[in-house]
């Protein structure tokens, strides 16, 4: 079975430096049409996902609470991991997940060619 990475050719964008990305505090940025949600943890790993809430109700996720490697939304109680943008058990579904890296010192994310 192959990971979308391995399925999917990117382009990459610039977002900002990395100053820009505070320490667990979710940015809304809107790249090529898509609305992204970029948090940076402790950790200084970066993680984008579509700033959709899976949650049947929806909402955003950019002002989620970061604890670790996930993201708790208080409103709807749901938890969801950032690598994979899927909500843990017992909610479904995910948010799409997109690459982030670091080129020098500017963020970049990877959306689908």
């Amino acid at each position: 079975m192959k990971l979308q990475s391995e399925t999917t050719e990117y382009t990459y964008h610039t977002l900002g430096s990395l100053k820009e990305f505070p320490l667990r505090i979710g940015r809304k940025i809107v790249m090529e049409g898509i609305e992204l949600a970029v948090f940076r943890t402790t950790d200084d790993r970066l993680y984008a996902l579509e700033n959709r809430n899976p949650h049947p109700k929806g909402g955003t996720l950019a002002e989620g609470i970061v604890s670790g490697h996930d993201l708790y939304d208080p409103l709807y109680n749901v938890r969801i991991d950032l690598q994979t943008g899927k909500a843990y058990a017992p909610d479904e579904g995910a948010a799409r997940s997109y690459p982030v890296r670091i080129e020098g010192n500017q963020v970049q994310v990877g959306l689908p060619k």
